[in-house]
């Protein structure tokens, strides 16, 4: 690979090449709560529509003690422009606290290529945010026993992964894996209220009691805005 010197540090990171074939829809969703305030704590959760789901919950449950950003996006890791994006929202603020996950939208992806283009990404999350405490979070189980099949493949590569980089893994697929398909999850992917109350407890009460974060001795004051993309947001 020939790199400049000019060149963006993601560029050493992302695929030459790959043969993933975009989605018919392609989406990124992110928002930065409490946006001007960059002394508390500030945890990043980075994922997909499961991650748009759970979002909100989480920011609930931290709200006193820090402050929320996230970033969700139908992109597999191999996605040409993944780390374009994904470095964009790593240059934003200051993060205390990130939790990674990329799988749901990669289980007909080549394996070789997300192997490669997952560990690149946790490489370079790693070199951008050298301060950050970086989480694996893993992919959750579907209503469909041959997609959920492929999840527990790219689970055990995140899993190896953590092992290599001596990363946690906040396990979302063995919270939910037990659970009744019909009662708690709404379609093949996503999940109700129920399920997504469960994955809120489970990342919330993972990033709650790091030190870092307990540390903070004041009560962080959510503010909110008139002017969201569907009116006022608190």
């Amino acid at each position: 690979m020939n790199i400049n010197s000019c060149d963006p540090l993601y560029r050493r990171y992302q695929p030459e090449r790959t043969s993933r074939v975009r989605e018919e829809i392609e989406w990124s969703i992110t928002y930065t709560y409490n946006a001007l305030d960059a002394d508390a704590p500030r945890l990043l959760l980075i994922g997909d529509s499961i991650c748009n789901g759970y979002q909100n919950a989480v920011r609930e449950k931290l709200r006193h003690i820090m402050n929320t950003s996230f970033w969700a996006s139908s992109k597999c890791v191999t996605d040409r422009d993944y780390f374009r994006e994904l470095d964009l929202i790593l240059s934003g603020y200051r993060y205390d606290v990130i939790s990674f996950n990329n799988g749901l939208h990669s289980l007909v992806t080549d394996i070789a290529e997300w192997t490669n283009a997952y560990r690149s990404a946790v490489a370079f999350i790693r070199e951008k945010c050298p301060h950050s405490r970086l989480f694996l979070t893993n992919s959750t189980p579907l209503k469909d026993p041959e997609k959920t099949a492929r999840a527990v493949e790219l689970n055990r590569i995140v899993d190896e992964t953590a092992k290599m980089e001596q990363l946690p893994v906040i396990d979302l697929f063995s919270l939910m894996n037990p659970l009744d398909r019909d009662k708690f999850w709404c379609d093949v992917y996503h999940f109700r209220p129920e399920a997504i109350e469960l994955q809120a407890e489970l990342i919330a009460g993972t990033v709650g009691i790091l030190p870092e974060v307990a540390a903070s001795r004041r009560e962080v004051v959510q503010h909110g805005t008139a002017t969201g993309p569907s009116g006022a947001l608190k």
